[in-house]
């Protein structure tokens, strides 16, 4: 009997109540202590717990599964150098209840829809490759070669490679990334959506321009070394809760902190380091020396304010502008023109605030700007980021200690993937490097991604989606849209540990193709392999799981891929899947040869610690980009309207959740015990539209550009500290809310972060399971049922 069941027989998980209390002034400390080990003890017993947590983010050991912030070096790692959120990753990937063959059979899909993200998680790890059949009401079992078999016929079948989706996940390895775009683009096409579409794209598209390479340019050295650290819209203590001891340490050594968020977070106001004694019995150490409250969509507006008073004192390096930059005079006259009324309106804050934050800028001489999902899910993010970074680039904070760009990236790996080729738009050297190693021409037309896969689907041009790794039904916007797009395929294929919302979103036919994790050793003919991963600072290296797989019919990442390759593409080109699938020596031999910076891969990767790629503005302030420096550029500011009686929600995580995985229902830093739909209310704003604290209301977003009205029901207010006309839910019980063509210009990322909403009283007393919402004027409801329960705050799942 899987955990789940037994907390709905006993009674002691009741999700039909929700308790509020204050929100919390600190993060971690002995109750993230004692919540992770009961967690993995819960989960995975004594032994096993200590089997696993001695060796996550250890030199020897394997990577954490959840976030993707770096390990310090190996010299100076903790014995414990992990974080609660990690230690509930490791207990869902390690926990001994199965999902076997038997729970499928006593479960049709439908009955299986009708439970939350939080109990379909519960059951445990898959165990066996099952198929759901045309017109099947089950999962059935099905042997590995027939599911092969069954991928590639379809694939084959196709008119076209390009009527089919190759999504992935960040928990993807480079060695299984790397085999996955390889076979992809041999079978045809470039359809190769990620996650990274839904985070951090407008990141890579941002700097891309701007320094000529997508990803941040400092090392963890830098965070220890700098004079300021410059945080927004961002949230370490839930979604990157290791970086809470980086910044311990800079604040010690002198850092001063800026942070920028519409909620005032507990990682952004004390943290108690567990792994001390001030953080244990003490008071912990006070991170934020000063707090902006900023309204939602109002960082651009910010950063030219910034930008403005630094002109206007002369703090800038001129010596590096002129030497490494392009544009600065059009950006300075642009920002010299700097309308204070515009700013306040779209800040929230007021011109004396911003003045205070700005000199922190002009006196520190080594600044870190990180940022992460409150920057890059607007439709203005991309112009955001390039304010960001004129801003570190006329004071020189690029490419010197302590100073540079820090994208904090969500998901362990999902850099790594791009790095290997997971990408719909793959530049041309890299389209060349394979051509010269494998012997035939990839294809050159980009391929869709994530936005325009749906798309795809929904408009019958796409008829596969293959999915490795991730819940897409639940990671992606517009919910029912999503859904009732890959419900329209031929095929849906998911490599998974564990069940999630999209096993049960099916095509016509569906295969559940079960994984080994990063905590399991993973054994191939030649013996037992590792794999490699990338961290947000480009730091590549090995992992290696300690523990016996989950069951003996599990199949590696690598070995799934390079199955489906066999089965569809066969010998074609020469690529030796077998050999690969054998050693993965051999795919990182050809990494080596076709990746840029991974020459001799396997012997760097294998070392303690790994290796770093390399990063030209980081290494030697060379910017490659059309006019080889650093482009400094002019980004207009335009508001957000948002009409009177309406809010500007955004979407988070709970603490108790990473990603699309529900680990439970505390959210303890913002004071949420037992349940998921509440939305996070300014009191002002409450009592200005009529309701009180504690009721329950619908939430509706009505865009402009469609006549579809997007509801998500039953909602509890909560009263919270926010700017005045801002709100919050979790998704992805909000992301019904987020039509699919609201996306940020040039990323093509959903605006998750700035949904226009106004709350109506609850009119039903249920909600999709699923989190879907009805969708007034036009589409289905969501795929849930009638709970019957009038004020049900659920366990819904969020991505």
């Amino acid at each position: 009997m899987s955990r789940a069941d037994r907390h709905s027989l006993t009674g002691d998980y009741d999700e039909d109540a929700v308790e509020v209390h204050g929100p919390k002034h600190h993060a971690a400390g002995p109750t993230a202590v004692a919540v992770s080990m009961k967690r993995a003890i819960d989960h995975m017993g004594p032994v096993r717990t200590a089997q696993t947590l001695l060796k996550l983010n250890q030199a020897d050991g394997f990577d954490c599964m959840s976030c993707a912030w770096p390990d310090p070096d190996p010299e100076n790692r903790h014995s414990a150098e992990f974080c609660e959120n990690g230690a509930k990753a490791v207990a869902e990937e390690a926990t001994t209840d199965r999902a076997t063959p038997e729970f499928f059979a006593r479960y049709s899909i439908e009955e299986l829809d009708q439970q939350s993200e939080w109990w379909l998680g519960q059951q445990g790890r898959i165990t066996e490759p099952m198929v759901k059949r045309p017109g099947g009401t089950h999962y059935e079992p099905i042997d590995w070669d027939e599911a092969f078999a069954l991928v590639g016929d379809t694939l084959n079948a196709l008119d076209s490679p390009d009527e089919a989706i190759f999504y992935t996940s960040g928990r993807a390895s480079n060695e299984a990334a790397f085999a996955y775009q390889l076979f992809i683009r041999a079978y045809g096409t470039n359809n190769l959506p990620d996650c990274s579409n839904m985070c951090h794209e407008s990141t890579s598209v941002a700097l891309a321009e701007s320094i000529g390479i997508g990803k941040g340019s400092v090392s963890l050295r830098d965070m220890y070394d700098a004079e300021l650290i410059v945080l927004a819209g961002q949230n370490p203590g839930t979604n990157h809760p290791r970086m809470l001891s980086a910044l311990e340490t800079a604040k010690r050594r002198g850092a001063k902190i800026l942070s920028i968020n519409p909620l005032r977070e507990a990682g952004l106001v004390n943290f108690k380091n567990p792994q001390k004694v001030r953080g244990m019995v003490g008071g912990g150490t006070d991170l934020t020396d000063l707090y902006l409250p900023i309204a939602i969509n109002g960082d651009l507006a910010l950063f030219q304010a910034f930008g403005h008073l630094l002109s206007q004192w002369d703090a800038i390096d001129h010596d590096f502008v002129a030497e490494h930059t392009t544009g600065f005079d059009a950006w300075r006259e642009h920002v010299a023109d700097l309308d204070w009324d515009m700013v306040e309106r779209a800040t929230g804050l007021s011109r004396a605030t911003i003045t205070e934050a700005a000199e922190m800028l002009r006196d520190s001489k080594a600044t870190i700007f990180c940022w992460a999902m409150g920057i890059t899910q607007h439709r203005n993010a991309v112009a955001t980021i390039k304010e960001i970074t004129n801003v570190a680039l006329v004071q020189g904070n690029i490419g010197k200690r302590g100073a540079g760009l820090c994208p904090v990236r969500g998901h362990s790996n999902v850099q790594g993937d791009r790095t290997m080729g997971i990408w719909e738009r793959p530049p041309e050297w890299f389209l060349d490097s394979l051509q010269s190693e494998f012997g035939f021409d990839p294809p050159r037309e980009h391929g869709l991604d994530t936005v325009d896969s749906i798309r795809a689907m929904r408009d019958g041009k796409a008829h596969v989606f293959v999915g490795l790794g991730g819940n897409f039904v639940h990671a992606a916007p517009d919910t029912d849209v999503t859904a009732d797009a890959l419900r329209s395929t031929r095929l849906t294929v998911q490599v998974s540990t564990k069940l999630n919302r999209s096993h049960l979103v099916t095509g016509e036919t569906a295969l559940i193709l079960p994984t080994l994790g990063r905590t399991e050793i993973d054994r191939q003919e030649s013996g037992e392999q590792f794999i490699s991963v990338e961290d947000s600072m480009s730091a590549v290296h090995a992992s290696r799981g300690p523990l016996e797989p989950a069951g003996p019919l599990l199949r590696s990442e690598v070995a799934i891929v390079t199955g489906i390759a066999e089965a569809t593409i066969g010998d074609r080109h020469g690529i030796e899947w077998a050999a690969m699938r054998a050693d993965y020596g051999r795919i990182r031999t050809h990494i080596s040869r076709v990746v840029a910076g991974c020459e001799n891969y396997t012997e760097q990767v294998d070392r303690p610690g790994g290796f770093v790629l390399p990063h030209p503005p980081r290494d030697s302030r060379t910017f490659k980009t059309g006019s080889g420096k650093a482009e400094i550029v002019v980004s207009p500011v335009d508001l957000l309207h948002v009409p009177e009686g309406h809010l500007l929600l955004q979407t988070l995580r709970s603490h108790d959740q990473y990603n699309t995985t529900i680990y439970g229902l505390s959210d303890r830093y913002r004071g949420i015990e037992g349940g998921r739909r509440v939305v996070f209310v300014h009191p002002d704003d409450i009592t200005a539209l009529g309701f009180v604290d504690g009721d329950h209301v619908d939430l509706v977003a009505r865009w402009d550009d469609d006549d579809i009205e997007r509801r998500a029901s039953d909602f509890r207010i909560v009263s919270y500290d926010t700017p005045r006309g801002s709100a919050a839910g979790y998704y992805p019980e909000t992301n019904p809310l987020v039509p699919l063509d609201s996306t940020a210009d040039f990323s093509n990322t959903p605006t998750s972060k700035a949904v226009v909403v106004s709350l109506e009283p609850a009119t039903t007393g249920h909600h999709t399971r699923s989190g879907g919402a009805s969708r007034r004027g036009g589409g289905q409801d969501g795929t849930g049922s009638d709970d019957g329960h009038k004020s049900r705050v659920e366990t819904a799942p969020m991505s």
